[in-house]
């Protein structure tokens, strides 16, 4: 009897190749290409806006300049035509270079302009997509209430009542990025509160309407350039027509959004926490302690190595549920395996966020306590990615659901 080679029903290295973990040639030129024109357009004041919380001159302006505005919208809108993934790079490349220009980039063009090109109808994409990705207008997304953080849907109290052709807002949104200086806000409000969760609407709501107004932006910890403030609806009256989707269906409006909000809010992230190694690593090799560059010193590199190990395992991850998102498409998020994996992205990116910039401030020492070094700002604008778009803890208890769910 023949005894068969162990390698007798094992393919060659010839005959397949390994899948590819990394981005491919043309992701990795757009990543460089946008951090690049990031660069270019945001790095020379960000530390000073930083300090006095200010948002840059023509922020919005300066984005349509580097071609991002309306990045997944496609260009008969204006948009860049990128797939979600590719838009996902851009603020991946923008976290590098400025975490606040970032947060209300995304806020604008995932949350507000995504999400209206996704669910608006082809009149309300004509009328409001053009000015959006042109930079002349900004857009906010209004879901947040002062009793209504984690618990968006169940707590919401600002309610929405039919009258002939409008409805009348009531109540009031807060940590709303962009609130301040927004001129189109996509709002939930109770539409049939009696339906608790399904009673829920999404309106598009103008900087103009009569009844509606904005706080002044909030003094924050971090990503203090971003403008976050108050939306109030005093009797705001809203056209019919600015109804998005059907009415009472908000909430699927809503939970596609989040979805793909965690996913893509991952690569800013990432960015983020490529640039505190990055500092990290620079420093190590410039500062000396002792008649040595402290990089020699164990201590430190095992911090560097540690640090490294954390941003390639959280890389995986973002990369991978974006990849899922962009394949899965906004219909079919809100649950199954893009709502598991988009929240454990975001965990796991957020903690590990913040341990990187934790560690990248120790190495810098007293250097990295001062206000004005990018190293702190870092650390400073870490700390929310731990509570935005859904807490850490609410991430997990997402992660679980959808593990015991039958």
């Amino acid at each position: 009897m023949t005894t068969p080679s162990p390698t007798a029903n094992v393919l060659s290295m010839t005959e397949v190749s390994a899948p590819n973990f990394d981005l491919n040639d043309e992701h990795r030129s757009l990543l460089e290409q946008m951090t690049r024109s990031a660069r270019a357009h945001f790095s020379h004041d960000a530390a000073q806006r930083d300090l006095e919380g200010k948002w840059p001159e023509n922020g919005f302006r300066r984005l349509a300049d580097m071609g991002v505005l309306g990045a997944s919208v496609p260009e008969q809108y204006g948009g860049a035509g990128f797939d979600l993934f590719s838009a996902g790079l851009v603020g991946q490349a923008i976290g590098r270079i400025d975490p606040a220009v970032s947060t209300s980039w995304q806020s604008h063009d995932n949350l507000c302009v995504n999400n209206l090109y996704q669910n608006g109808n082809e009149v309300q994409r004509r009328k409001y997509l053009p000015g959006l990705t042109d930079g002349s207008r900004v857009g906010a997304i209004g879901m947040t209430e002062p009793d209504a953080g984690s618990d968006a849907l169940g707590g919401m109290a600002t309610m929405a009542v039919r009258d002939g052709d409008s409805y009348v807002l009531n109540g009031g949104k807060t940590f709303i990025t962009n609130g301040p200086i927004a001129d189109v806000v996509l709002v939930y409000a109770k539409t049939a509160p009696e339906r608790g969760k399904k009673g829920i609407s999404a309106f598009i709501v103008e900087k103009s309407f009569a009844g509606f107004s904005a706080s002044s932006p909030f003094d924050k910890m971090g990503i203090r350039a971003s403008p976050t403030g108050a939306l109030y609806f005093d009797d705001c009256r809203v056209p019919a027509e600015n109804l998005v989707g059907a009415e009472n269906n908000g909430i699927a409006v809503m939970m596609s959004g989040l979805d793909i909000e965690r996913a893509f809010c991952s690569m800013m992230v990432l960015g983020m926490s490529e640039r505190a190694v990055e500092l990290s690593v620079e420093y190590a090799k410039s500062r000396h302690q002792f008649g040595r560059r402290i990089g020699d010193f164990q201590m430190i590199q095992s911090k560097l190595a540690e640090m490294y190990v954390g941003l390639e395992t959280m890389r995986g991850i973002v990369y991978r549920a974006l990849a899922m998102a962009n394949a899965v498409g906004a219909g079919q998020a809100g649950r199954g395996e893009i709502h598991k994996l988009s929240a454990a992205a975001f965990m796991y990116a957020g903690e590990t966020c913040m341990r990187i910039c934790d560690e990248a401030v120790q190495i810098f020492g007293g250097s990295g306590f001062m206000r004005d070094t990018e190293v702190n700002q870092l650390y400073r604008s870490a700390k929310i990615q731990e509570i935005g778009g859904g807490t850490k803890e609410i991430r997990r208890l997402i992660i679980a659901r959808e593990m015991l769910a039958d």
